[in-house]
């Protein structure tokens, strides 16, 4: 699995000449307090994603207190295909369009690792192109709908190899985790292990939502 990851993750950079991409059908969830929204990375195994997702959200669950939870599995195939990651921003905005529409109280913590974080970060309006299996953005979270997104967590995220982050009006938001060495997210880091540590991570990351929510 370790090589597998490490291959898909430095392997390919998304980018130009996507055709739309639609999104399947969404159907709302429980209408919980807050809805854990998470985008695996490439070829990541596990429930929400075995390296990031998954000790997130239970790491959540420990923090948040007083409040019901669920979790979504963002709908894409998480590979190396060109659209891979537009296919992801789609269902995710489309999840988050229609939650917010069934539960009008319900708020967000995004998640995202890797591809994953690319995903996350077209849906906040930062475009991945031409990031590691990056993409152009195919769909924002609406204006209307920003102040109910209380945290974004970001793991890996590709943009930053290309000397981007997000800004603007999530900004105070956001967690970014690269770690030392990481290619991925680090320009000339050499450490392909560094990008595969990120479980480390889960309880900051999980202390910084619960002090958003």
């Amino acid at each position: 699995m370790r090589i597998r990851l490490c291959l898909a993750a430095l392997s390919l950079a998304g980018g130009a000449g996507l055709a739309t991409v639609a999104a399947p059908t969404a159907t709302a969830a429980a209408c919980t307090d807050v809805d854990v929204v998470a985008a695996r990375g490439t070829f990541e195994p596990g429930t929400l994603g075995f390296i990031v997702g998954d000790p997130v959200y239970s790491a959540i669950q420990k923090k948040i207190t007083g409040k019901t939870l669920s979790s979504y599995k963002v709908n894409y195939p998480a590979d190396l295909s060109p659209t891979s990651a537009a296919q992801g921003n789609a269902d995710l905005v489309n999840h988050v369009r229609s939650q917010a529409a069934s539960c009008p109280n319900q708020r967000f913590v995004l998640v995202g690792y890797s591809q994953g974080a690319n995903v996350v970060d077209n849906s906040i309006g930062i475009s991945s192109a031409g990031a590691v299996v990056g993409s152009p953005i195919v769909a924002t979270i609406p204006a209307t709908l920003e102040p109910r997104v209380a945290a974004v967590l970001l793991f890996g995220n590709p943009i930053r190899a290309l000397g981007k982050s997000v800004t603007g009006t999530y900004q105070s938001r956001t967690i970014d985790f690269c770690a030392q060495g990481d290619p991925v997210c680090e320009s000339g880091g050499n450490d392909v292990g560094a990008h595969l540590g990120y479980t480390a991570n889960a309880d900051a990351a999980a202390t910084f939502a619960a002090g958003k929510v």
